[in-house]
């Protein structure tokens, strides 16, 4: 699928849902007089939806695999930091929705890694790089693709068929 807009992306709608989430948690009275704690993981978690939305505006998919990877590094930070929260006998009372938060950001990281493979893996190196001519190239490279598909997939019924009414 592609999106047009990165607020329709469904890894930075969860990033946005964890900042929420952790930015809730560390209102709690447990996380006052812990130096920068609050602080640290609440700009960790920020920096995920922030650069993914930098990448996505950026232009070109070399920009975008890089900011990617900003945002997966953070979510690494914010699990770490859930790690030693949950480690702290002074946030026991959290550990159930730091656990929650670990899990949101292991998930975040492995969308986020499964984003940027599939754009290194990809043809198109972003939109800067595209001009007319490679944009309709592009889309009949598309086109053919989906009708080589729909063909095969009909050949296959049309063998099944066959093969079908020789064993009746």
């Amino acid at each position: 699928m592609k999106y047009k807009n990165f607020e329709d992306l469904p890894v930075w709608k969860d990033g946005m849902r964890l900042t929420k989430r952790i930015f809730e948690i560390t209102g709690d009275k447990s996380f006052k007089g812990q130096g920068d704690l609050a602080n640290q993981i609440q700009r960790a978690a920020l920096s995920i939806p922030n650069n993914i939305a930098e990448g996505f505006e950026r232009g070109t998919t070399n920009e975008l695999i890089q900011f990617i990877y900003y945002a997966k590094g953070s979510a690494g930070e914010v699990r770490s930091m859930c790690l030693l929260i949950i480690s702290m006998e002074r946030f026991a009372h959290l550990n159930l929705e730091t656990s929650d938060l670990k899990t949101m950001s292991t998930s975040i990281s492995k969308q986020l890694g499964a984003w940027a493979f599939s754009l290194q893996e990809g043809d198109i190196k972003g939109s800067k790089f595209l001009t007319d001519q490679k944009r309709e190239t592009y889309q009949q490279k598309q086109t053919g693709d989906a009708i080589g598909e729909r063909l095969k997939q009909e050949h296959e019924e049309r063998l099944k068929e066959l093969t079908q009414g020789r064993k009746l």
